[in-house]
């Protein structure tokens, strides 16, 4: 195993034990939950847009789930302020996989996208381009 993998083992790990972000802000612009049925992982995000109701000011979550969803929703949290809506409509897994740094398994891969996929569904959301019941933790 190399050196590189390790340390960013560690960063996952540290997201987790101490999840930056976490609660909930006062009135967010939009919140969304939603959740990943094969590992049990819930997240409910909130966002908070500046005044051109397009760029995120504040991220906030809660919620519960395996490392990997946890770890990854934190560290959304602290890469999307100062991101537009449309910015985060065009991330995709591979973004996630880059952040977090190490190899996710096939069946980890949802566990790791869940959080953008709620931003996302959110966002759509909020600027009215899907139903609430549209959600999907597909992609």
């Amino acid at each position: 195993m190399s050196m590189g993998s390790d340390m960013y083992r560690q960063q996952i790990l540290d997201h987790y034990k101490n999840p930056r972000n976490y609660g909930e802000l006062d009135e967010p612009t939009f919140s969304h939950l939603g959740h990943n049925p094969s590992c049990g992982d819930e997240l409910e995000f909130d966002v908070t847009l500046a005044d051109d109701d397009e760029t995120i000011e504040r991220v906030a979550f809660r919620g519960d789930g395996c490392a990997i969803s946890q770890a990854s929703a934190s560290m959304l949290s602290e890469r999307l302020p100062g991101k537009t809506l449309a910015e985060v409509e065009e991330m995709d897994r591979d973004d996630v996989i880059d952040m977090l740094g190490v190899d996710i398994s096939p069946m980890r891969i949802k566990c790791a996208v869940l959080a953008e996929k709620i931003v996302q569904d959110g966002a759509e959301i909020y600027e009215g381009e899907k139903d609430l019941d549209q959600t999907t933790t597909e992609d």
